[in-house]
């Protein structure tokens, strides 16, 4: 699938695009960029300018209006760019006028998480997924493989042999994309079995935004090594491990993050990986307090499970990265409305979040901050799980709410 691939030979430098409309203000506008750019990053590519402009709706054939495009084709050419990256989805009729013009590799934000995807993949259970994933955005756009072959077209209907070899190509991806679906059917089968032979445990999944700390927190948990590294799905593949508070056994599943503007074709892929989100009794959902938009992300996060699964759970919100969090008091004397970075974590804690007492927590998984108060959270909402569905086992849990060392 090299129509993804960004050069892993040496780093290459990006220009970033995106609009500001009705729908995306100039705040959420800079904020998405400085996500795309941290895509970017996680990809190989430096980012070295971010284009925005003003418009009402993107242009049908270039995205940008066409003095934005030239623009842009002067920074390129001036600074020698090999790669412009949209942050929004593009049509196969925008991709190509924007490559004859530009001259260099365009990518939007679905192909750029794809070609993520694709280097995170490690089980033949993720990489068939994000295959599957790459052939749904390349069949709309097969069109722009063949723009070498346009002067062969005929007329009116284009009956010239480009065409013949773009319906070959399309009937070969549509075989693909059959047998890849069989593939994972065959695999969500056996996982399916995996998940049958665990028995009635209390399954509890690791939910939340990409990069909120959840593999962190997971090995923390687990004393587990899954891979965690400060970069955007550095866990593709879900991770299940028992766990044992006191004496209540339990499974703990870390799944891959949520992002906003998530392509289509990833949701509908990863549907089976997050099977786990879906047959869990109990949700810790791990936002990043840190960051400035974590009341977003958390959005985000919950309008995607709500895609996955209508079912409701019971949630745990863990907050991470407390660590991290830094606020800038107001001047006395300043009369401008207070932005995020203006609130303390106390005020934080006394907006939307003071009504979760019983489920909410602030911790830091790196500096091991309130761990200890996590566990006797997540003890208490697996017990009353686990005491429901075996209601006989309830003298077993006497010991360990005393106090008392359980062997």
């Amino acid at each position: 699938m090299k129509e993804f691939i960004i050069s892993e030979a040496k780093t290459e430098n990006a220009v970033l695009v995106g609009l500001i409309t009705s729908e995306q203000n100039e705040r959420q506008v800079k904020e998405y960029l400085d996500e795309l750019a941290f895509l970017a990053d996680t990809a190989g590519a430096k980012t070295v300018k971010k284009i925005t402009q003003k418009l009402d709706f993107p242009n049908q054939t270039t995205f940008v209006g066409k003095g934005k495009l030239q623009e842009i084709k002067e920074y390129v050419v001036e600074h020698e760019i090999g790669l412009v990256i949209f942050d929004d989805e593009l049509s196969a009729k925008q991709i190509r006028n924007i490559e004859k013009e530009l001259g260099v590799k365009i990518l939007d934000r679905t192909s750029l998480i794809l070609d993520i995807f694709a280097k995170r993949a490690q089980t033949a259970h993720a990489k068939t997924q994000v295959e599957l994933a790459q052939y749904k955005y390349m069949l709309p756009r097969l069109t722009r493989l063949w723009t070498h072959l346009e002067r062969q077209r005929g007329g009116v209907g284009m009956r010239g042999p480009g065409e013949t070899q773009l319906e070959t190509d399309r009937r070969m991806i549509l075989d693909k994309i059959s047998k890849l679906k069989k593939d994972l059917e065959e695999i969500d089968r056996q996982m399916s079995s995996q998940r049958k032979n665990r028995g009635k445990m209390v399954r509890v999944a690791l939910t939340g935004y990409t990069n909120a700390g959840k593999s962190t927190l997971m090995n923390l948990l687990c004393k587990t090594e899954v891979f965690a590294e400060d970069k955007l799905f550095a866990t593709l593949d879900t991770t299940v491990r028992k766990m044992i508070i006191g004496n209540l056994p339990f499974l703990l599943s870390d799944t891959v993050g949520f992002i906003r503007k998530l392509p289509t074709e990833l949701i509908e892929s990863f549907k089976s990986t997050l099977d786990e989100v879906r047959d869990a009794d109990l949700l810790l959902h791990v936002a990043d307090i840190s960051h400035s938009t974590f009341e977003e992300q958390i959005e985000v996060v919950n309008r995607t499970l709500a895609e996955i699964d209508e079912t409701p759970k019971p949630v745990i919100m863990v907050f991470n990265k407390i660590d991290l969090f830094t606020f800038v008091p107001k001047d006395e004397d300043d009369l401008t409305p207070r932005t995020r970075e203006n609130i303390s974590l106390d005020e934080l804690k006394a907006t939307w979040m003071n009504k979760l007492p019983d489920n909410c927590i602030f911790i830091s998984a790196k500096n091991r901050t309130n761990i200890d108060e996590l566990r006797d959270l997540m003890y208490q909402r697996v017990k009353e799980i686990h005491i429901t569905r075996f209601p006989y086992n309830d003298f077993l849990f006497q010991n360990y709410d005393s106090g008392d060392d359980v062997p």
